[in-house]
């Protein structure tokens, strides 16, 4: 059956019945049928303009590796798959439909951002580094910014008004510039916002967007397909007037579509991010996957007679004494400090009167578990003694022995050396809520925490403890403050991910200092995966401390640098792809 499909296909793309679009020198289209458009993160197939299902199951199997190609408003999929049982499938995703006629575009709003149209080849990397963190496809830089007067397709971009930050993407699709559509119709596409953006309404904002600049070329509807168990979007989209429409699409069987045609697969149910991305990896590559208990993130991996046992990112190479060195925060120190790299000064905590003086020494402190973890019981930039009691009682409740050290001002950057040798690095920023001019403090770190669930996986949250409301306090703010329109509060001093902080990559920026420290600092350590916390005034100067050593990285929060990658390419050597020569 493959071979012959292969064979209609290859036939078919001879006779011309599977042409990509064909546009004239004004842009006009001068074909219609079997129309096949390019989308930058593969290709959509128009199937209601082929007359024979099995071209479509043809172009389909024409997908290049590394894209996503989508047979959309087919009105028999299970034909389409006929041809081609064994690498085709029906897409498990609804159809939404917005009548442009009746839809009534918002009133103008104040936001702390502003959606534009693609304008730069820089745009065209913020895109992708969306695309890539969000685990989806990305685009061909070239096509795209070759297609960007077009047209036929748009890329609609959310970018932050005080950062200039891209934080969100979508695409639309003229359906009538494509392929004519008789039915004045249009699409939205890859919708994707930034997990650290901290603004609400932006995936509602970048779809209202293509909806009014479609109504205002006059046309009648936008389409847009959403995965059928996806219920926050299901519910934004319902919000706004889409309704379900019965129409299906077929995709490839690939690596990038597999959770889709496979239901996730038995071995990722429960799982959290932090070993779902490194299960994910194992299985592209035929190793065997074995969930030992998912809810605590032990799996064990089988290769070629070679078996590992791991949870999350701490495997069985991480011997118990590079594992105790990481776990206690005053041998980390001690041992990097020996080793000629530049860390705080430290203490266990001790009396009042003891306390006081390591406090006056040093002017602010922080106070921390020994041997805590998640940013738990962590309290930072205290300068006042009776901060500093309360401070030790709080972190007590996370760990026998509390330590106290000396606060280093500084960008809060965290490193992730796998064997050795600097993979990801990105900067965390504490918890961060943006005025709306009405709501309270509380009640934007409830929206934005649930938006930090959300992005996460429900690994980020921000508590609203003792903490959160002594860093207001310093601030001259509480709870129940309403934060004027615009203005950006850090609601807490640690940028832990697992207290609602978020994380941005500046691997491209990494001072070649930094990078040395980190990489003879898992060498001192022992240690083949790490991630090492460092305090840097910037991450493009030599300057910095390293305050911690984690064990246990989350790797899953550096996308879109290929941490799993190369966790794997440690566990098995053998599976690892050959770099090419220079």
């Amino acid at each position: 059956m493959t071979q012959s499909i292969r064979k209609d296909a290859q036939r078919a793309l001879r006779l011309g019945r599977i042409p990509m679009l064909q546009t004239g020198p004004r842009g006009e289209t001068s074909r219609r049928s079997d129309v096949v458009v390019q989308c930058g993160w593969g290709r959509l197939i128009a199937g209601h303009t082929f007359s024979d299902p099995v071209d479509v199951a043809a172009a389909l199997l024409q997908e290049k590796p590394g894209q996503r190609d989508i047979a959309f408003y087919l009105d028999k999929p299970h034909v389409v798959v006929s041809h081609a049982p064994q690498q085709l499938f029906v897409d498990p995703s609804e159809t939404y439909r917005l009548h442009l006629n009746t839809y009534t575009p918002q009133r103008a709003v104040r936001r702390g951002f502003t959606v534009r149209r693609l304008r730069s080849r820089a745009d065209v990397a913020a895109i992708n580094a969306i695309y890539r963190t969000r685990r989806m496809v990305p685009v061909d830089p070239a096509l795209v910014w070759g297609e960007r007067a077009g047209r036929q397709t748009i890329y609609a971009l959310a970018e932050d008004r005080l950062t200039g930050e891209v934080i969100g993407v979508v695409m639309g699709l003229d359906q009538v510039e494509c392929f004519g559509d008789t039915e004045a119709g249009a699409s939205l596409w890859a919708l994707a916002v930034a997990p650290q953006a901290t603004h609400p309404g932006i995936g509602e904002a970048l779809t209202r967007y293509l909806a009014e600049h479609f109504q205002a070329r006059g046309r009648s509807f936008m389409d847009l397909s959403v995965l059928h168990d996806n219920q926050q979007a299901i519910a934004l989209y319902r919000k706004l007037g889409f309704q379900n429409v019965p129409v299906f699409a077929v995709k490839r069987r690939n690596a990038i579509n597999e959770p889709l045609f496979t239901g996730g697969g038995p071995q990722s149910d429960g799982l959290n991010p932090y070993a779902r991305i490194i299960v994910d990896e194992a299985q592209r590559r035929g190793i065997r996957v074995e969930v030992i208990d998912a809810e605590n993130g032990y799996f064990r991996l089988d290769y070629s007679g070679r078996s590992v046992v791991c949870r999350e990112s701490l495997s069985e190479l991480t011997s118990a004494v590079a594992m105790s060195r990481c776990a206690d925060k005053r041998v980390t120190v001690r041992l990097l400090e020996g080793a000629g790299l530049s860390v705080p000064k430290q203490r266990l905590a001790g009396d009042a009167v003891e306390n006081a003086a390591f406090l006056r020494e040093h002017g602010a402190i922080v106070v921390k578990p020994v041997d805590g973890e998640q940013g738990k019981g962590i309290s930072v930039n205290l300068t006042v003694p009776e901060d500093v009691e309360a401070a030790i009682e709080n972190a007590s409740h996370y760990g026998e022995r509390v330590l106290l050290e000396q606060f280093c001002e500084g960008q809060d950057l965290r490193i992730v050396v796998i064997n050795h040798r600097v993979v990801a690095a990105a900067i965390r920023k504490p918890a961060t809520v943006v005025g709306d001019g009405s709501s309270t403090i509380a009640e934007l770190i409830d929206k934005q925490s649930r938006r930090r669930a959300a992005a996460t996986g429900g690994e980020s949250r921000i508590p609203v403890d003792g903490e959160t409301r002594r860093c207001l306090a310093t601030l001259g703010k509480r709870l129940e403050d309403v934060l004027p329109f615009g203005e950006a509060l850090a609601v807490r001093k640690t940028a832990n991910l697992h207290t609602g902080g978020t994380i941005h990559d500046v691997t491209e920026q990494l001072h070649p200092a930094l990078k040395h420290a980190a990489e003879y600092a898992s060498r001192v350590l022992d240690i083949p995966v790490t991630g090492l916390d460092f305090l840097v005034p910037a991450v493009d100067g030599p300057d910095y401390v390293i305050i911690e050593a984690n064990e246990r990285p989350g790797l899953a929060n550096h996308e879109p640098q290929p941490t799993a990658q190369r966790f794997i390419d440690l566990l098995f050597p053998r599976t690892a792809q050959q770099e090419p020569s220079p």
